[in-house]
């Protein structure tokens, strides 16, 4: 659906002026959008998921621990697909205002894709560098967008998620390195020549939402600081998205839709997408894949 063909139904949870900034700018940060009662349920399935850690010595299909895990002292990076581990997750991903907020977006018809749960531990959690989302799983669209929910109060110091405004109606980058292997961010070269001194953060008390659209350069940086910055990310896209390629976080809910109906026609945006890897037999990290460390197959 087009961006006029969407102005054509009014928007239910943000304002017109917000899903303008959006279209415009490539994200949005809603503040305290989320009600306690989520977020006491969501932060409980959490700590049981840093439970279920502590039994792990290696990163597994579920779990991405940092090096220095330990059961005494877990240090996780994410939990991949929480919608399948947790019920409480995927009762949030389908039934909370996010996919309402979806579908001001992106138009009626809603889908889910994955979803991810990443940690950026306290005193040296994980920076992200720079990079676009869709190069990891394109579709033959470009409204697949990415809904961070913030557990818990993030400032700046714990590495808040980093946008380059505009940057989704730019150039998609070559998430691969001069040596033609997947690096899953921008080259040096490439993230030179970005301008960050327009980089917008988007740090916010606990329940805010950021919205950052898929082809959005974004970053955040390491969390020194001694309190943790856990973010639910859930990824939604319109219904006539398809994807070209395997999903690199598989999901039992997968294309699932979650509002309006299932789409009859793909629509094909006419601008190429870079193709990765084939994932279907397997997928390192993100932090894994950026840090340059090698991952066992079964991740």
């Amino acid at each position: 659906m087009l961006i006029d063909e969407i102005r054509q139904t009014p928007a239910k949870v943000v304002t017109e002026e917000q899903r303008e900034s959006y279209w415009e700018n490539g994200y949005l940060l809603l503040e305290r959008l989320i009600p306690d009662e989520w977020l006491v349920r969501l932060r409980a399935a959490t700590d049981e998921m840093v439970e279920r850690s502590r039994m792990l010595r290696a990163s597994d299909r579920v779990f991405d621990l940092e090096p220095d895990h330990t059961a005494d002292a877990p240090r996780l990076r994410r939990v991949t697909s929480p919608v399948d581990q947790h019920a409480d997750y995927w009762a949030y991903a389908r039934d909370s205002l996010l996919a309402d907020v979806a579908a001001d977006l992106v138009g009626p018809d809603v889908a889910f894709h994955h979803s991810k749960l990443n940690f950026k531990w306290a005193r040296g959690g994980a920076e992200v560098k720079w990079h676009q989302d869709i190069q990891y799983w394109p579709h033959t669209n470009y409204t697949p967008l990415t809904f961070g929910t913030y557990l818990y109060d993030c400032g700046m110091e714990q590495g808040p998620l980093g946008v380059l405004p505009g940057s989704h109606d730019g150039p998609l980058y070559d998430l691969y390195g001069d040596d033609g292997a997947w690096a899953g961010a921008l080259s040096a070269r490439d993230a030179a020549g970005l301008d960050t001194t327009r980089t917008v953060y988007l740090p916010g008390p606990a329940g805010s939402v950021t919205i950052h659209n898929c082809r959005t350069a974004h970053h955040s940086a390491a969390n020194d600081s001694p309190i943790g910055r856990p973010l639910l990310l859930n990824v939604y896209k319109a219904a006539d998205a398809m994807p070209y390629t395997a999903n690199p976080l598989p999901s039992s809910h997968a294309e699932e839709v979650v509002r309006g109906q299932r789409a009859r026609w793909a629509h094909h945006d006419q601008r190429p997408c870079l193709i990765p890897p084939d994932w279907s037999g397997g997928y390192t990290s993100l932090f894994a894949l950026q840090q340059n460390e090698s991952a066992p197959a079964s991740m």
